[in-house]
């Protein structure tokens, strides 16, 4: 497969005028766009060797170091960059994202107010403002900057981060056009390869293409799953892993269950999508979306056949090239279908799996954990960026009808922590009720759960691995399902378990079922009890059924493309 028309002219211009400064930089942008992260250094290497200090060749050269995961690198040689052209949004908008990938979430936040400041109507780079503002919990002038972004997506005049949007308190129908606008900017230029079909006899072959095949939440949800449809035997397994070995057991396990693992990480769009192609995938499934990490790019060249959305980008794609959206009933009911681009296929399941092998370590003291010898314990330990001011005024409101309970939350980046108690102090409560869990490997932090007495979700955007992690370890989960597909996982894991008085209607029933539950042990105990029971009997976390039934569907897609094997037993 050769590079695009593009590429081959710079590569051919800069043949040409070896000397021409301008060339070097065009050909850096057009390699680390096509994802030729070696080929993209080489030519921002080729730019300095030029003009030594220019700030257009150090912003690609941080850029490719960015790529390959050379954070704190990336980070020194942006901030060059942006020293040099001080007035250059892009430059600055680039360091941002370096900075939060070096560890310096406060200087990111400054990197993406200044890029602001430089263009205050470019909708992308308010909407990164805005994202990396809800991440450190920093609320000002919120509403304001997300009026603007989803007015911009109303009028089709942005291409902002579908992922992003999704924690706006935006409609379905929102959610649509901001992914579809994604989607057509993203194509450009992106030619399609051949067409494929799917094979008419034999088994089929079965792709998953994702960055989180190791110590991840995909990975985490997705391992026991795989190792039931080996067990199976029905499909030959390949994982494509756009992430390097972590060394992870999870990694391991992934490996042993997947007939081939190809680790394609840091390949080139074009190489990934041969290596799919190449593999015979009939039924390829995207377990990335537009949730960071992936390579949408790879999609849009249409390397299998049939190619499916599902699992970790809880919405949808918006994208000509994915023809299915794998759901549940509840998340996705016929009310929503219509605010998706592809065709929806449901399991009669909740559409999450989950590592159903997992093991409760023993929980450490109370103590240990920063927590209170008494009282009851609320927590939370979803992301930072969903910890948005209404959630929070819903989970204050519950601390003041629950005498001496505390909040236990996961620490954010930056000073997040920090606002949150400022933002607590402004509630007329006791900082010191909010109590912050480190990040920990997910055996530990698993753990913890057992001293937790109650979930409590937010909105819109909900706990979904966290809500399942939350769930296997005993802790009962309530929720408020909203209008959206993010909005509603929790509520699916309940539905599907059968707690459906944990699945409240609106804030107002949220706030009194949390009061009504934290003041009376017994009941909470009970719920403790019930959720233990429906853990064992529900099937949820069957992934023996759970494997049939993802079978069974990729069965069907293949028979509609023309394929005549044998239906699973």
């Amino acid at each position: 497969m050769s590079a695009d028309p593009q590429r081959l002219q710079l590569r051919q211009a800069v043949q040409r005028q070896p000397t021409d400064f301008i060339a070097w930089v065009m050909l850096a942008d057009a390699e680390l766009e096509a994802g030729d992260v070696r080929a993209g250094e080489q030519a921002a290497n080729r730019a300095l060797q030029l003009r030594g200090d220019h700030p257009e060749a150090l912003a690609r050269l941080g850029r490719a170091r960015w790529m390959q995961g050379r954070h704190g690198e990336a980070a020194t040689l942006l901030r060059q960059a942006a020293d040099r052209a001080p007035q250059h949004p892009g430059i600055t908008l680039w360091l941002g994202h370096a900075l939060e990938d070096a560890g310096q979430p406060e200087a990111a936040a400054d990197a993406y107010r200044h890029a602001h400041r430089l263009l205050p109507g470019e909708p992308y780079i308010t909407a990164q403002l805005l994202n990396w503002q809800r991440r450190l919990c920093d609320w000002r002038d919120l509403e304001r900057l997300s009026a603007r972004v989803r007015q911009a997506v109303a009028q089709g005049q942005a291409v902002v981060e579908p992922f992003a949007f999704l924690s706006e308190d935006s409609s379905a129908a929102e959610q649509l056009a901001c992914a579809r606008q994604r989607a057509a900017a993203l194509a450009e230029g992106i030619p399609p390869l051949p067409p494929a079909t799917v094979r008419p006899h034999g088994t089929l072959r079965a792709g998953f293409l994702s960055n989180g095949f190791g110590a991840h939440p995909t990975g985490l949800l997705t391992v026991a799953l795989f190792e039931q449809l080996r067990a199976l035997g029905m499909l030959d397994l390949h994982l494509f892993a756009l992430s390097a070995d972590d060394g992870s057991s999870i990694r391991q396990r992934l490996q042993q269950a997947a007939h081939t693992l190809h680790d394609v990480s840091a390949q080139p769009h074009q190489v990934i999508a041969r290596r799919i192609r190449e593999a015979g995938i009939d039924v390829l499934f995207d377990l990335r979306g537009w949730g960071g990490g992936g390579t949408p790019q790879v999609l849009a060249m249409r390397p299998a056949p049939v190619q499916i959305n599902w699992l970790a980008y809880p919405g949808t794609s918006g994208a000509p090239w994915i023809d299915h959206v794998l759901a549940d009933a509840f998340v996705l009911p016929d009310a929503l279908a219509p605010a998706f681009s592809e065709n929806v296929r449901r399991l009669p399941r909740a559409f999450q799996p989950s590592d159903n092998t997992r093991v409760l370590e023993p929980a450490p003291s109370r103590e240990d954990c920063g927590l209170p010898a008494q009282g009851v314990v609320l927590c939370c330990f979803n992301n930072s960026y969903k910890l948005n001011p209404r959630s929070m005024q819903r989970l204050f409101a519950v601390l003041h009808g629950v005498p001496g309970s505390v909040l236990w939350l996961l620490s954010g980046p930056g000073n997040a922590d920090a606002r949150l108690r400022s933002a607590a102090r402004q509630a007329q409560l006791d900082p010191a009720r909010l109590v912050f869990m480190p990040r920990l490997p997910h055996p530990q932090y698993l753990a913890r759960y057992q001293h937790a007495n109650l979930f409590l979700d937010t909105h819109p955007y909900n706990a979904h691995t966290t809500a399942s992690d939350a769930l296997w370890a005993g802790c009962p989960v309530l929720t408020c399902p909203g209008t959206t597909f993010a909005s509603r996982v929790a509520g699916s894991l309940n539905h599907h378990l059968g707690m459906h008085t944990f699945n409240v209607a609106d804030d107002a029933a949220f706030v009194a079922t949390a009061i009504q539950l934290g003041n009376d042990p017994a009941a909470l105990q009970a719920a403790r009890a019930t959720l233990a029971q429906r853990r064992e009997a529900s099937g949820l976390f069957d992934m023996a059924a759970f494997a049939r039934d993802l079978t069974e569907v990729i069965q069907t897609l293949a028979r509609e493309r023309g394929w005549q094997g044998p239906h699973i037993a």
